[in-house]
């Protein structure tokens, strides 16, 4: 008896086996008498809505898996006859289900496109989108999903979703092209990933790399209910982008509807600003801008604007917080918004905005505004502690503003030197170039830290004072600006010193006769009661209207020119008595005054003595 079940188990067994061999077998037969070319062109065709031709004889291939191997296939829109195909491929794997076969359907999982070619479309909102297809299963899902988004948008009824398999998509070695000029361009290359999505009511992610603008990039999406958000509904999605010049990520709700928005957590970071925006192929010199910046704030976009709240940004490791406003007008762009940073390099902040920085290392370079003709700005800013260059400033209050080819950077206040601070930058551009405008008035400042700053070493009062400078000139570059400037500056200085002159020594000197070097009677100081400086400047050359330091026993008066372009001084001066100061008109000898010329450079001035006066103290 038990002899006899083990082999009736042996032969159920043994006809088993047979039963799968012969299925096996029978595959190919199946595949290359039923599962016909124009059946699976069919089914992709109904799967994907768009008109599927297969060139080559599809090849079956039963172990390790059952799957047809097609060469040469095409996805074209039904309508557009004479139109290159919307995806073309060298060849498409598709994963088909065994038993299917043998029914004599067509049944599959998974799709790998081979080294395909996607023709993308420039769509308004900038980005390159391919066609959508007029039918099929996806774009019937996604008319119903919409019937059922529009009984309740608020709250859609996710169970009367269609259920339709979708399955996977895979990509390997793909391009992307579009047409830019009437010559076919590519877009993206190496473009490798999949889609995962299972079924049209099931979540769906998306991974792909690729190499755009010869820097590789790769993007994740991934979304609970994607039907619902191609649908025009709401729905979380979480979106990352990462490339070695910057990285984005969005983690939120989202609608793709005609009112669509984005409403979530973002974050943005890039090494290098310059790099990103010359990447970006932006249109803004990217020798205008430097350092690093991230930013990382809640969302809110719609209509053609995107608000950021509570934002936390950094540029150049300096960490600011505030809000920004982003709108997209008819013409340009236009953010606006408030900062404020603990400590700031405004050189940094102002070379995104501004042609600030020079375009090398080398030195100033040509000034490039064409940014004021791609953004309309209006930010403004504040910190409790900001470096410009070697100047250290506190209690920052400053707007930048960009608007109609005008960019005006300006410091309302700031405590620096020991007093107030206020300056303007000012680019405008006209059709006979670019103009370019600096003011400055430092007010109850230290006069010797002022003049250090500004890099004045020679001859500098030490005491409180009062500094406007006013500068315009063509902006070509930025040596051009202080060549052909028109202005002027005056200055005031309270009780203190005159540093960098002996002047028991210079008038030893000037007795002596012959020229001599400043330096050579610089080691001294000399107390004074106060002095003024007003000069007048035209072309880039300073004319001393007035120069004045007086001291008890003695004043000192300049009078002449000195140019910036050849750093050369041609002054006159004089040193007389107080008493004959009222007495003697500038520029005229007394008895008790000693007249000399000073001509040089700026960095080694010569004297040379035209009478001999007082051996004065």
């Amino acid at each position: 008896m038990r002899s006899s079940l083990i082999r009736r188990g042996i032969w159920a067994i043994g006809v088993a086996v047979l039963v799968i061999a012969l299925v096996v077998a029978a595959l190919p037969l199946f595949a290359s008498t039923r599962i016909v070319r124009d059946r699976i062109a069919w089914e992709m065709s109904a799967w994907s809505g768009f008109r599927v031709t297969i060139q080559g004889s599809p090849r079956i291939e039963v172990w390790p898996k059952f799957r047809a191997i097609l060469s040469d296939v095409t996805l074209s829109q039904w309508t557009e006859t004479d139109a290159p195909p919307v995806i073309e491929a060298e060849r498409v794997e598709v994963d088909l289900s065994a038993m299917a076969a043998l029914r004599g359907d067509v049944v599959f999982s998974t799709a790998r496109l081979v080294r395909p070619t996607i023709r993308v479309q420039r769509a308004t909102n900038g980005f390159y989108l391919p066609a959508i297809p007029t039918g099929g299963r996806i774009t019937r899902s996604i008319d119903t999903a919409r019937g059922v988004v529009s009984a309740d948008p608020a709250k859609p009824d996710l169970s009367k979703l269609p259920a339709d398999p979708f399955g996977t998509v895979e990509f390997r070695d793909g391009r992307m092209v579009a047409l830019v000029g009437g010559k076919e361009t590519e877009i993206l290359s190496s473009l490798t990933g999949q889609a995962n999505w299972a079924a049209m009511n099931s979540n769906a992610t998306m991974t792909a790399t690729g190499i755009w603008r010869g820097e590789s990039v790769a993007v994740d999406f991934a979304s609970p209910n994607p039907l619902v958000l191609f649908a025009g509904g709401a729905a979380p999605i979480t979106l990352s982008f990462k490339a070695a010049p910057a990285t984005f990520s969005f983690d939120g709700m989202a609608s793709m509807s005609e009112n669509g928005y984005f409403d979530g957590q973002a974050k943005f970071a890039a090494p290098s600003l310059r790099r990103v925006l010359e990447w970006s192929q932006a249109g803004i010199a990217p020798s205008a801008a430097i350092g690093s910046v991230s930013v990382a704030s809640k969302v809110t976009a719609s209509a053609g604007r995107v608000k950021f709240e509570n934002t936390t940004v950094a540029l150049d490791n300096n960490p600011g917080m505030g809000a920004l406003d982003f709108s997209f007008g008819e013409t340009l762009p236009v953010i606006s918004g408030t900062l404020a940073f603990d400590t700031l390099d405004l050189r940094s902040f102002l070379s995104a905005f501004t042609p600030l920085a020079p375009t090398g290392e080398s030195g100033p370079g040509e000034i490039d505004t064409s940014f004021a003709d791609k953004v309309n700005l209006d930010l403004r800013l504040s910190a409790a502690h900001a470096t410009a260059g070697p100047v250290q400033l506190a209690d920052v209050a400053a707007t930048a503003q960009v608007k109609n080819g005008l960019a005006v950077f300006d410091i309302s206040d700031a405590s620096a030197f020991g007093g107030n601070i206020q300056s303007s930058l000012r680019f405008d551009r006209k059709p006979e170039g670019t103009q370019v405008e600096i003011r400055l008035l430092a007010s109850d400042v230290d006069g010797g830290a002022f003049a250090t700053a500004a890099g004045m070493t020679r001859l500098v009062p030490v005491g409180t004072a009062t500094v406007s400078v006013i500068l315009k000139g063509p902006g070509k570059s930025w040596d051009s600006i202080f060549e052909n400037a028109d202005g002027s500056v005056t200055a005031t200085f309270g009780p203190g010193a005159l540093t960098g002159l002996n002047l028991p020594a210079f008038l030893k000197r000037t007795e002596q006769g012959g020229f001599f070097a400043l330096d050579d009677v610089s080691n001294g100081t000399l107390p004074i009661d106060g002095a003024e400086i007003k000069a007048s400047i035209s072309k880039g050359v300073a004319r001393l209207d007035k120069a004045e330091a007086n001291s008890a026993k003695s004043k000192i008066w300049l009078s002449g020119i000195a140019s910036y372009a050849g750093r050369g001084l041609a002054l006159s001066g004089g040193v007389i008595q107080p008493e004959q100061a009222a007495k003697q008109p500038d520029g005229q000898q007394g008895p008790n005054q000693s007249s000399f010329f000073v001509g040089g450079t700026w960095s080694t001035p010569f004297i040379s003595p035209i009478s001999r006066g007082i051996s004065g103290e």
